[in-house]
């Protein structure tokens, strides 16, 4: 079976190709803005290891006919969409996240319709939560701001495209290799900056996210590429459990060894003042896919930190 993984190298892209890479009889092909670039994951067992780029493209800016060209090339029975932006101006959230799916479903349909389709959107389609409520996937999408719009631009794009496809609704990713635009993975950084004895300022902490390891998303993500049936046309990929974010700061400390003081008077988060608690229902991905997730917390937070203490 061929897959090909678009956005391997970012953050979940290359968790994901490193998962289907593991997996038996499946020949992966990434695609990513760089040619011959590699990310480093964690596979299902062994040390990190740095995957290559096979194919290159920038799903903000190809072309459907592009796109197509592409795909025939790669001839993949299945397509994950891993491409996504998080930051940036409006132009650039919008190519990614909205445009990008667009361009990529009008090419499967000309060069590849049978193929499955897995997209990964994001909890930010939601917008707020009510605590004590997990949300379903048929829950009202009010996403605040341009990130969340354009992701659920994106989601509407391949649910409306006619395919075989899925979107996985990722809530609040963390575990090894987080990026810095991440909130764990930027007071990962303010803790090796600080020292165990410094300070790190941070903004309010007490808003509550539902936190899934990386690697439990690209569990999720193979087991819906390589899934034999058709499939709800959404599912949450979450812990399925709230946290304060103030849980993932202490937790950092804590694998870190620090002794020192975070100090909440820093600059608030718009969006976590927005969004103050968001918990996912995850029961239609057990169901469909047979997932739940396999770390806590805890261990996503230690192993995030061990990466980031080897940097």
């Amino acid at each position: 079976m061929r897959v090909l993984v678009l956005g391997a190298t970012g953050y979940l892209g290359g968790h994901t190709a490193g998962h289907l890479r593991a997996q038996p009889g499946v020949r992966v092909l990434g695609a990513g803005r760089a040619a011959g670039a590699g990310v480093s994951v964690d596979p299902p067992a062994g040390p990190p290891v740095s995957l290559p780029v096979d194919l290159t493209v920038d799903l903000a800016t190809a072309a459907p006919a592009e796109l197509a060209s592409l795909i025939r090339q790669a001839r993949p029975d299945a397509v994950v969409n891993c491409a996504g932006a998080v930051g940036g101006d409006a132009l650039h959230l919008t190519g990614v996240n909205a445009r990008g799916p667009a361009a990529l479903c009008a090419a499967l349909r000309e060069a590849a319709p049978g193929a499955r389709l897995v997209h990964l959107g994001s909890a930010a389609e939601y917008g707020p939560g009510t605590p004590g409520r997990p949300l379903v996937e048929d829950h009202p999408t009010r996403p605040v701001g341009l990130y969340g719009a354009a992701k659920l631009a994106g989601t509407l794009a391949v649910t409306g495209s006619g395919l075989d496809a899925v979107v996985l609704r990722v809530f609040n990713p963390v575990g090894p290799g987080a990026p810095a635009a991440s909130l764990p993975g930027r007071l990962a950084a303010e803790l090796r900056r600080a020292g165990p004895d410094g300070v790190v300022r941070v903004g309010d902490l007490s808003a509550h996210r539902d936190f899934v390891d990386a690697r439990d998303v690209a569990r999720a993500a193979t087991a819906a590429a390589l899934a034999p049936g058709p499939l709800p046309p959404v599912l949450n990929i979450a812990a399925g459990a709230a946290r304060a974010v103030r849980d993932v700061a202490e937790g950092l400390a804590a694998a870190a060894g620090f002794r020192g003081r975070i100090d909440e008077k820093g600059a608030d988060s718009a969006r976590s003042a927005a969004v103050a608690w968001q918990q996912a229902d995850v029961t239609a991905a057990a169901g469909a896919l047979g997932w739940r997730p396999g770390y806590t917390l805890e261990e996503s937070l230690a192993d995030l930190w061990a990466r980031t203490a080897d940097a």
